[in-house]
């Protein structure tokens, strides 16, 4: 991976030419040789007591430290250049690297979720400046075919499971029109700046929370505190469950907007049923003068 590079300092201009000596007008007269010497004294005094010191030529910035190979590797599919300047700091962090090294020692031994070119989808589908909502998640689905990098949803072909489920039951009484889709792609949210993305960004096979301790949870509360810092204001933040609610204390309320709910797990889905996030969101981006999201998905 190619380390992250500041823009050369561009080369100091020449400084213009003193456009007052080539208009002064000649005299009639010419000056006799004492009075120009004593011209030429005096302006040679006045130049070196007024001139001021000529400016230091800048430095070159020093160049960005090489990653680590495993770094490297985790970061390879990363390809958004907001995400990658912002979190540039992180990346060069001992934690990261430890979890670097953690998932790519998994990956050679273990079945991972989701793929290495998908860890980062939501991040590439959302570049910082675009994000409008943020929904999150804890943990990535971890059966085959399901984590593709965004939270709740899963790649076409695979049956939604029970907790995308129930959120399609509240969409269904929450949005008029709404129509629940035979697939779990969300990847249209993700396209009207719906940032949607887990805690922890990958786990083993059949393997529930298997990198919870990995050095996740650091990374993602560092992303939340650039969304909360860089974003535009008013992002509206979806937190479903205890975790999620616990996650987003940080946030700037005054500046942001956050909605909790239960989780819409079978295990708390009582609960969650009624929520009304959707059209809440939406009410909230239209009183801020900005395009409600279309929360149906095609077919």
């Amino acid at each position: 991976m190619q380390a992250f590079l500041k823009p050369k300092p561009k080369e100091p201009r020449p400084d213009d030419l003193d456009q007052g000596e080539a208009k002064r007008p000649k005299l009639d007269a010419e000056p006799t040789a004492a009075a120009a010497a004593s011209s030429a004294s005096t302006e040679s005094a006045d130049a070196s007591t007024s001139a001021p010191p000529a400016e230091a030529p800048a430095k070159a910035p020093a160049p960005a430290p090489e990653l680590p190979p495993e770094v490297c590797t985790l970061l390879e599919e990363l390809k958004e250049p907001e995400w990658r300047l912002r979190l540039q700091r992180e990346f060069g962090k001992k934690y990261f690297t430890t979890l670097a090294e953690k998932v790519v020692k998994e990956q050679r031994k273990e079945t991972v979720f989701p793929p290495n070119d998908q860890i980062w989808t939501a991040f590439n589908l959302v570049p910082l400046s675009q994000v409008r909502v943020v929904i999150l998640g804890q943990d990535p689905y971890h059966g085959p075919g399901q984590a593709h990098g965004l939270c709740f949803s899963v790649r076409r072909g695979v049956a939604p499971p029970p907790s995308l489920k129930n959120i399609y039951k509240e969409l269904a009484t929450d949005i008029e029109g709404f129509k629940a889709p035979s697939h779990g792609n969300l990847e249209s949210w993700a396209e009207q700046g719906i940032l949607m993305f887990n805690a922890t960004m990958t786990v083993r096979k059949a393997n529930a929370n298997s990198h919870s301790d990995f050095g996740w949870q650091t990374l993602t509360d560092a992303v939340i505190k650039t969304i909360n810092e860089h974003a535009k204001p008013g992002v509206v933040f979806i937190l479903w469950g205890g975790f999620a609610k616990k996650k987003g204390t940080a946030i700037n309320r005054m500046k942001h907007h956050v909605l909790e709910a239960a989780h819409p797990s079978p295990l708390s889905v009582t609960k969650f049923l009624g929520c009304k996030v959707f059209s809440k969101t939406n009410a909230y981006l239209v009183k801020k003068g900005q395009t409600p999201i279309d929360w149906s998905l095609p077919a």
